[in-house]
C-alpha cells in the first residue's frame, strides 16, 4: 500500500501588495517662474543673464512699447484739465455762496470738476499700466535659469524673456499612462536616482487630464536634493505603479491554472479540497486572493503528484501561528494542474 503523501500548509494572510515601474522624470525647480512680456516692443535695456540672483522686484529688462509716452502726455494734458477745473469750481465756490450764481451754474461746474478728476485718475492708470509693460520686473527672488533676449530684439507677448527659478527645493516631473496613474497618489514616496546617488521625494502633484503633446499623466515630485540635481536633467525614479492594500493573500506558488482558471489546494482533516480562486494583484511572493478562500482555510502549499479533489494526504508538522512548514517544489509550468 502507497504512502499518505505528507504536505505542508499554510493560511491566508493580510498585507499589502506593490508593484514597482522605473521611469524617467527631469528634474526642475520647485517654484518655477517663466517670465513674459505684457505688451510687445523692442527691448531697450536688459541687465541680466543666467545665473544671476535678483530679488522680487528688480527690473529684469525694459521694452519700447511705443505707448509709455502717449499714455504720459495724455495723463499731463488731463491733469492740466483737471487743474483748470478746480480752478474754475474755487473762484465759483466764493461767489455761490454770496449769491451771485445760481446753483445750476454752481452744480455743472463741480460736476466738470468731477468728471475732470476721474479722467486724470483714468489716464494716470493708463501710464501706470504702460510703465509696468515696459519696465520688467522679477515676479520672485531666485536665479535666473535662462535668458531668451538680447538688446534690440523686437519682442511679443508669447515671446519668453527668461525662467526665474525660485528658492527653496526641487521638483521632478515625469508622465506615466493610465494604468500607473490610477495607483501613485498624493503623499507616495519614491525614490529618484542620479549617479549612483538616491533622493527621498514624494509626489505632490498628479494631473487627471492627459497632456496633449504625450498622451500621457503628468506627476510632479518634491526632492531634497541640497543641490546635487541640477536643473534640467534627466534622472531615473522607482515608484509604485500598483497596490493592493491591506488584501488576503497567499503564497504565489500554491495557486494553479487549468485552462486559464485559477485554483488552489486546502486540507481539511486528512482531505484535499480543489477550490477555484478569484485573483487579483501579485508580486513575485504573494497573489491576492479577491474570492473562494477565507482567512482560516488551510492552503496546501507543496506539492505532490497526489493533490486533488478528494485525495488523502497528512501534514509535516502541525500548523503554528504562522502556518509555515517545509515546502516542496512546485511542478513545472505546462504540467496537467500546473502552473501557466
Amino acid at each position: 500500500m502507497a504512502a499518505t503523501p505528507v504536505v505542508t500548509v499554510t493560511k491566508p494572510e493580510i498585507r499589502t501588495i506593490e508593484l514597482t515601474s522605473e521611469l524617467i522624470g527631469t528634474v526642475e525647480p520647485d517654484n518655477i517662474v517663466y517670465v513674459n512680456p505684457k505688451a510687445g516692443g523692442e527691448v531697450t535695456g536688459i541687465g541680466i543673464k543666467a545665473g544671476d540672483r535678483v530679488q522680487a522686484g528688480d527690473l529684469l529688462c525694459t521694452i519700447d512699447t511705443k505707448q509709455v509716452e502717449s499714455t504720459r502726455l495724455a495723463m499731463e494734458a488731463a491733469r492740466v484739465s483737471m487743474n483748470t477745473a478746480q480752478d474754475a469750481l474755487s473762484r465759483l465756490q466764493i461767489l455761490y455762496a454770496s449769491g451771485d450764481i445760481s446753483e445750476q451754474e454752481f452744480t455743472q461746474t463741480r460736476n466738470s470738476a468731477e468728471a475732470a478728476r476721474f479722467q486724470f485718475e483714468s489716464a494716470q492708470e493708463a501710464y501706470r499700466i504702460q510703465s509696468e509693460n515696459a519696465n520688467i520686473t522679477a515676479p520672485i527672488s531666485g536665479v535666473i535659469e535662462s535668458c531668451d533676449v538680447e538688446l534690440h530684439d523686437n519682442v511679443g507677448t508669447s515671446d519668453q524673456i527668461c525662467v526665474i527659478s525660485g528658492d527653496g527645493g526641487k521638483a521632478v516631473t515625469f508622465y506615466v499612462s493610465d494604468r500607473v496613474a490610477r495607483g501613485i497618489r498624493q503623499g507616495d514616496s519614491l525614490t529618484v536616482e542620479k549617479n549612483g546617488s538616491t533622493y527621498p521625494a514624494s509626489v505632490t502633484e498628479v494631473s487627471t487630464m492627459v497632456d496633449s503633446d504625450t498622451g500621457l499623466f503628468k506627476v510632479k515630485a518634491s526632492v531634497e536634493d541640497q543641490g546635487a540635481l541640477p536643473t534640467g536633467s534627466s534622472v531615473k525614479l522607482t515608484v509604485v505603479s500598483e497596490r493592493a492594500d491591506q488584501v488576503l493573500t497567499i503564497p504565489v506558488d500554491a495557486v494553479y491554472y487549468e485552462q486559464g482558471n485559477p485554483f488552489a489546494y486546502t486540507y481539511a482533516d486528512g482531505i484535499v479540497h480543489k477550490v477555484p480562486v478569484e485573483t487579483g494583484l501579485y508580486d513575485s511572493e504573494y497573489m491576492e486572493i479577491q474570492g473562494g478562500l477565507g482567512a482560516e482555510d488551510q492552503i496546501i502549499k507543496s506539492w505532490t503528484s497526489e493533490l486533488y479533489e478528494g485525495s488523502e494526504v497528512k501534514l509535516a508538522e502541525p500548523v503554528g501561528s504562522t502556518g509555515e512548514g517545509t515546502s516542496e517544489a512546485a511542478p513545472e509550468a505546462g504540467t496537467e494542474a500546473g502552473k501557466q
